[in-house]
C-alpha cells in the first residue's frame, strides 16, 4: 500500500477541502478535539473510499473496544456477520456504527488509524502520526493502553502465523502443481508418441483405404461386366425361347396347311362326284324330256293325260327337294369349315398354354421339393429340441421327487429329534423336581399381599447363538455392583435387575424355561426399552388356580408343576401394561374353541366371539380386542409370532396350534373392529385381507366358481379363508388401474404348490406327438421360481402351509435347523403397484435384437440411447458405494458403466432411455426407484432368418442369436416384474417389428408397474 509520500505529493494537497480548512485553523493534534462532529465526519467521508480499501477492521476493533465506542456484540457483528463478505464491507459497516457514536467515535477511529494505518491517518488529517501519550484525547485510559497494544500485537502475530500457514499451503500446492506439471509433461510426451503412431496409422489407413477403393472399383467393374454378361445371357435365353416358339408356330402352320390341303383335296373330290352325279341327272332329264316329247306327240286319253301330269308334278317336286337338299348341304359344309378353323385356333392357343403351364409346373415342383427338404430338416431339429426338453423336464421331475422324499425323511428325523428332546426334558424335569420337593420350600407370601414379580424386566439376550447365560456367569459378571436389593425409591438399575434375576435362578433353576425371561418387546421403539424399568405391573387373581383338578402340586417360587406335562407354570396369571398393549398370560387350552377371530393383514386380527366361562372370558377378552402377538412356549420348538400384517388363514393356523399356557399381547381397537364388522355386514368385504400376488402357473378353473388364471397374471386377494379352508378369493385387476374386475376362487398357497409340481410332472410326461399336433404359439404354463424359506418375508412365509414358522420369531435359536437352507417352489409371489410419472427406460430381450431396434428407435422422437460413462477406479469405488453404478454394457471397455444419473437425466428430459442391459440388472434398477419397460421379442429359426441382414451388420450369426435368446429367456423368468412380449407371427420384417415395438412401449407406459417384494 502506497501513501501520498510515496508519490512525492504533499499530504495536504491530497486532502479534501475540509482538511485544508482544518489545517488553516490549527496545525496541532489537540485541534482535532476542537472540531465539531460534522466537520470530523465530513473529513472522514471525503476519504471513505481510501479508508475502505486500506483499513483492516480486525486490527482496529480491539482499540475501539478499549475506547468504549464499540461493544463486544458490535465487534462480532463487524467481523463475523455472513452478510459482510469482504473487508471493504466490514470496514464500511464499522464506520456506520462509529458514526452513531458521534464525535467520540470519529476521534477514536482517527487514533486507531494513527497506530495501524499511519499513511491513511496522514491522508485524512494532514498531520504526522506522532505517538505521544500526553496528547491522547482522553477516551482511553493509559493503564489500558498496554492491554490494547498487547491485543493488537496478538492479532498481528495471529495474522503473521496465518500468513505463514498460507505460505506453507501455497508452497505445498506449488510442489503438487510442479509434480502434476511433470506428470502432465510426461503424459504429453506419451500423447505425442501416441499422436505420431496415430498419424502413422492414419497414413497407413489412408493407403489401405486407397487400395480398398481401387479394389472396390475393380470389383464394381467386374460386377458390371458380370451383370452385362447376365443380361446378355438372359437376352440370348429369351431369344432362344422366342425362336423355339417361332419354330413351334411354323410347325403348327405347316401342319395346318397340310390339313387344309387335304381338306381341299377331299372337297374337290366330293365336288367332282357331285358334278358327275349332276351330269347323270341331266342325262336322265334329257331322256325324260325326250320321252315327254314322245308322249306329247302321242295322243292320250284324258285319263292318261291326268296321270302323266300328276307324275310330272311329282317329278318336279322331287327335283325341287333335291335342289333344296343340295343348298342345305352346301351351307352345312361352309359352317363346318368355319367351325373347323375356329377349333383349330383354339387348339393352338391351348397347346401354347399347356407348354407354359408345364414349364411352370416343373419350376413349382423344384420349389416344393426344396421346401419339403427344409421342412424335413426343421422337423428333425424340432424333434431333437423336444427330446432335449423332455429330458430336462424328466430330470427336473426326478430331482423334485428326490427332494420331496428327502424332505419327508428330514421331517421324520426332525419329529424324532423333537420327541427325544421332550423325553430328555421330561427326565431332567422329573429329576430336578424330585430333588427340589425334598428341600425345604420358601415361605409363601401372604394371600392379601403377594410379592410383585417384574415380568420381562431382565434385559433380553441379544446373542441368540449362545442362548441364555447361566446363573454362575451372571453372578460372576455382576459381582462388583453396589445396587443390590436397593430400597431407594429410584427405579433399580439394569445391573440390579441382573443380580435379582441371578438370585431367582439360584433359588429356582426351573424358571429358566418360563417365558418371563424371554424378550417381550412388542414391536416398540428403542425408547420404550429404556422406559421399561419404571412401568407398573399388576397381578390378576384367578380363583381356583392354586389348586388344580389334575392334582398338580404347588412349586416354590410362584410356579407349579403339572403331573401330565411337567411344564412349569406360574401360579397366578400376570398382566403387564405397556403403553396401549397389554400382555395376558393364561391357560389357553384349545384357544380357538375359546375365541373366534376375524380380520386379516390389512385390518389386523380381532377377537369376534368369546366362549362364556372360558379362560379367555375370565381374562376379560372381549370382541373388538386386537391380538398383536402370541407367545406359546410349551410347544417344541416354541414360537413367538407377531400377528400384525398376518393373513387370516395364517392367524387361524397359528392360534389353532396353541393348546396350553400362552401369552397374548392385545390392545383395544374398537374403531377398526366396528369398521370391519360394518364392511362384513354390508358385504363390502369378506375379510380383512388385502394384498396382490403374481401367479406363477396357469390354472384352468374347472370347478364352479373358480377363476381361470394365466401365468404371470396379477390378482388381488381379499379373503384367505374363502368358503372354508384351501381356497382364496381373488379379483382380476385392470392393467391400467388398480380397480377389481372379475372375481372367483383360486387354490391357496399349499394347494397351488402341489398343483405347480403336478403341472411340471405333466409337462415332463407329455408326449412329443401331442406337441406336434398343437398349432400356434405355445402358451406359458409355469414360471419356475424358488425361494429360501428362512429369508422369506412374514406374509410370504404365511402362504406356506405349515412347513415353516411364518411369525416373526424373536429368538432365531428356536428355528428348526432345516429351515435355514430349505428352498421351495413359489406358486404365488407378492407384488406391489407403482405408477411412474416420467417416461420409463426401455430394455429389449434378447440384447442382440435390442441393439438392432436401438439403431432404429434412436432415429425417432422420444427415444435416446443411454450413454455409458467413463470412470476411473477411484470414481468407480466412490459411486459404487453411493449405489450409482447399475451395470456395464455388453461389449464396452472395463471402465465404462451405466449410471443412475445418466438414466434419470433422460427421464427428466421426457425421453425413453434405451438401455443395453440384460434382465439381471432389473433388480438394481428397481432398488433405485427406476422401473424399466422390458420388451421380449420371441425368437425362433424363422425370426432369425428375417433378421439375417441386420445380424450380419453386427457380426452375429443366427445360431448365436438363438443361443443368447435361450439364455436370456431363462433370466427373464427371474425378473421381479412383468414384461411385454412380441409374438413371432406378429411381424414379418424389421419395419413391422419396429412399429410393433413402438406400440408395445406406448402401451406399457400407460400400465401400472407391478414389482415383486424382495424377501426380508
Amino acid at each position: 500500500m502506497s501513501g501520498g509520500h510515496d508519490l512525492g505529493i504533499s499530504p495536504v494537497c491530497q486532502a479534501g477541502p475540509a482538511v485544508l480548512a482544518m489545517t488553516e485553523l490549527c496545525r496541532t493534534e489537540s485541534a482535532l478535539t476542537a472540531l465539531d462532529e460534522e466537520q470530523l465526519w465530513e473529513m472522514l467521508d471525503s476519504h471513505r473510499c481510501r479508508i475502505l480499501c486500506s483499513v483492516c477492521p480486525s486490527r482496529l476493533t480491539p482499540y475501539l473496544r478499549q475506547a468504549r465506542v464499540l461493544g463486544q456484540l458490535d465487534e462480532e457483528e463487524v467481523l463475523h456477520c455472513p452478510r459482510l463478505t469482504n473487508t471493504a464491507m466490514r470496514a464500511g459497516h464499522l464506520l456506520d456504527l462509529l458514526k452513531t457514536r458521534g464525535k467520540n467515535g470519529a476521534i477514536a477511529f482517527l487514533e486507531s488509524l494513527k497506530f495501524h494505518n499511519p499513511d491513511v491517518y496522514t491522508l485524512v488529517t494532514g498531520l504526522q502520526p506522532a505517538v505521544d501519550f500526553s496528547n491522547f484525547s482522553g477516551l482511553i485510559e493509559t493503564s489500558k493502553l498496554t492491554e490494547c497494544l498487547a491485543g493488537a500485537i496478538g492479532s498481528l502475530q495471529e495474522e503473521l502465523s496465518e500468513e505463514q500457514r498460507q505460505k506453507a499451503v501455497l508452497q505445498e500446492q506449488y510442489r503438487r502443481l510442479q509434480e502434476s506439471l511433470g506428470l502432465a509433461e510426461a503424459r504429453m510426451e506419451s500423447l505425442q508418441a501416441l499422436e505420431a503412431d496415430h498419424n502413422r496409422m492414419k497414413h497407413e489407413v489412408s493407403a489401405h483405404f486407397h487400395e480398398v477403393l481401387k479394389l472396390k472399383d475393380e470389383l464394381l467393374s467386374l460386377s458390371l461386366r458380370y451383370s452385362n454378361a447376365l443380361q446378355e445371357k438372359e437376352l440370348a435365353t429369351t431369344r432362344c425361347h422366342g425362336l423355339q416358339e417361332e419354330l413351334y408356330l411354323m410347325k403348327r402352320e405347316l401342319h395346318r396347311a397340310q390339313v387344309a390341303s387335304s381338306c381341299e383335296r377331299e372337297f374337290r373330290e366330293q365336288s367332282l362326284k357331285i358334278a358327275s352325279s349332276l351330269e347323270s341327272e341331266d342325262e336322265e332329264l334329257t331322256r325324260l324330256k325326250e320321252e315327254n316329247e314322245k308322249l306329247r306327240s302321242l295322243t292320250f286319253s284324258t285319263v292318261e293325260k291326268d296321270i302323266l301330269e300328276q307324275s310330272l308334278d311329282e317329278a318336279r317336286e322331287s327335283k325341287q327337294e333335291l335342289v333344296d337338299r343340295i343348298h342345305s348341304l352346301r351351307a352345312r359344309a361352309a359352317a363346318a369349315e368355319r367351325q373347323r378353323k375356329q377349333f383349330w385356333e383354339e387348339k393352338e392357343k391351348t397347346l401354347l398354354q399347356f407348354q407354359k403351364t408345364r414349364v411352370d409346373c416343373e419350376i413349382y415342383k423344384e420349389k416344393v421339393n426344396a421346401l419339403q427338404g427344409q421342412l424335413v430338416e426343421l422337423q428333425k431339429e424340432r424333434d431333437q429340441a423336444y427330446a432335449a426338453r423332455d429330458g430336462a423336464h424328466a430330470e427336473i421331475s426326478q430331482q423334485l421327487t428326490e427332494k420331496d422324499s428327502l424332505r419327508r425323511k428330514l421331517f421324520a428325523l426332525t419329529e424324532e429329534v423333537c420327541e427325544l428332546r421332550k423325553q430328555l426334558r421330561k427326565l431332567q424335569t422329573d429329576s430336578k423336581s424330585g430333588a427340589k420337593l425334598e428341600a425345604v420350600p420358601r415361605e409363601p407370601c401372604a394371600w392379601g399381599k403377594q410379592r410383585l414379580v417384574r415380568m420381562c424386566a431382565i434385559r433380553p439376550w441379544e446373542d441368540s447363538d449362545h442362548g441364555p447365560l447361566s446363573s454362575m456367569e451372571l453372578s460372576s459378571d455382576l459381582s462388583t455392583t453396589s445396587s443390590f436389593r436397593s430400597s431407594s425409591p429410584v427405579p433399580p438399575s439394569q445391573q440390579s435387575l441382573y443380580k435379582r434375576a441371578t438370585e431367582d435362578l439360584r433359588e429356582d433353576p426351573q424358571s429358566l424355561s418360563f417365558p418371563d425371561i424371554l424378550e417381550a418387546e412388542l414391536g416398540a421403539s428403542p425408547g420404550d426399552k429404556e422406559e421399561d424399568v419404571g412401568l407398573d405391573y399388576e397381578i390378576v387373581d384367578k380363583a381356583g388356580l392354586p389348586e388344580t383338578e389334575d392334582g398338580s402340586k404347588p412349586f416354590s417360587g410362584g410356579l407349579y408343576v403339572s403331573d401330565s406335562s411337567s411344564v412349569p407354570m406360574r401360579r397366578r396369571p400376570a398382566r403387564r401394561i405397556l403403553s396401549q398393549i397389554t400382555v395376558l398370560a393364561f391357560q389357553g387350552d384349545a384357544l380357538l374353541e375359546q375365541i373366534s377371530v376375524i380380520g386379516g393383514n390389512r385390518t389386523g386380527i380381532f377377537i369376534h366371539r368369546v366362549t362364556p366361562s372360558s379362560a379367555a372370558d375370565e381374562m376379560a377378552l372381549r370382541p373388538g380386542t386386537q391380538i398383536v402377538m402370541v407367545d406359546y412356549v410349551t410347544m417344541e420348538p416354541p414360537f413367538k409370532a407377531v400377528l400384525e400384517d398376518t393373513t387370516l388363514e395364517q392367524a387361524v393356523r397359528l392360534l389353532r396350534q396353541v393348546d396350553g399356557f400362552c401369552r397374548l399381547s392385545v390392545k383395544v381397537n374398537m374403531e377398526g373392529y366396528k369398521k370391519l364388522v360394518q364392511d362384513l355386514e354390508a358385504k363390502v368385504a369378506t375379510s380383512g385381507d388385502s394384498f396382490y400376488i403374481r401367479v406363477n402357473l396357469a390354472m384352468e378353473g374347472r370347478e364352479e366358481g373358480e377363476l381361470q388364471v394365466h401365468c404371470n397374471e396379477v390378482l388381488h386377494i381379499t379373503d384367505t379363508l374363502f368358503q372354508g379352508h384351501g381356497r382364496w378369493h381373488a379379483h382380476r385387476i385392470s392393467p391400467y388401474t388398480i380397480k377389481d374386475t372379475t372375481h372367483g376362487a383360486i387354490p391357496n398357497y399349499s394347494r397351488a404348490q402341489q398343483l405347480l409340481i403336478a403341472t411340471i410332472q405333466d409337462m415332463t410326461q407329455h408326449s412329443t406327438a401331442a406337441r406336434k399336433q398343437s398349432s400356434g404359439g405355445p402358451q406359458k404354463l409355469v414360471r419356475i421360481i424358488s425361494m429360501d424359506k428362512a429369508k422369506a418375508s412374514a406374509l410370504c412365509s404365511s402362504f406356506d402351509g405349515g412347513q415353516s414358522d411364518p411369525g416373526k420369531l424373536e429368538d432365531s435359536s428356536h428355528v428348526s435347523f432345516w429351515a435355514e437352507s430349505c428352498f421351495t417352489l413359489v406358486p404365488y409371489t407378492l407384488v406391489r403397484p407403482h405408477r411412474p410419472t416420467q417416461p420409463r427406460p426401455v430394455m429389449v430381450v434378447p440384447r442382440v435384437v435390442g441393439k438392432i431396434l436401438m439403431e432404429k428407435l434412436c432415429l425417432l422422437r422420444g427415444f435416446e440411447k443411454c450413454p455409458a460413462e467413463y470412470l476411473s477406479q477411484e470414481e468407480y469405488n466412490t459411486r459404487s458405494q453411493r449405489g450409482d453404478i447399475i451395470q456395464k454394457p455388453e461389449g464396452s471397455s472395463s471402465c465404462c458403466w451405466v449410471t443412475r444419473q445418466a438414466v434419470e437425466s433422460l427421464m427428466e428430459k421426457g425421453t425413453h432411455g434405451l438401455l443395453d442391459l440384460g434382465p439381471a440388472s432389473v433388480r438394481a434398477l428397481h432398488s433405485r426407484e427406476i422401473f424399466p419397460i422390458i420388451l421380449h421379442v420371441s425368437t425362433n429359426e424363422k425370426t432369425a432368418k428375417r433378421l439375417r441382414k441386420a445380424l450380419q451388420r453386427l457380426g452375429t450369426s443366427e445360431e448365436q442369436l438363438l443361443e443368447a435368446a435361450r439364455q436370456e429367456e431363462g433370466d427373464l423368468d427371474e425378473a421381479p416384474c412383468l414384461y411385454s412380449s412380441l409374438a413371432p407371427n406378429g411381424w414379418s420384417d424389421l419395419d413391422t417389428l419396429l412399429s410393433g415395438a413402438r406400440v408395445a412401449i406406448a402401451d406399457e407406459q400407460k400400465k401400472i408397474v407391478w414389482t415383486e417384494q424382495s424377501p426380508s
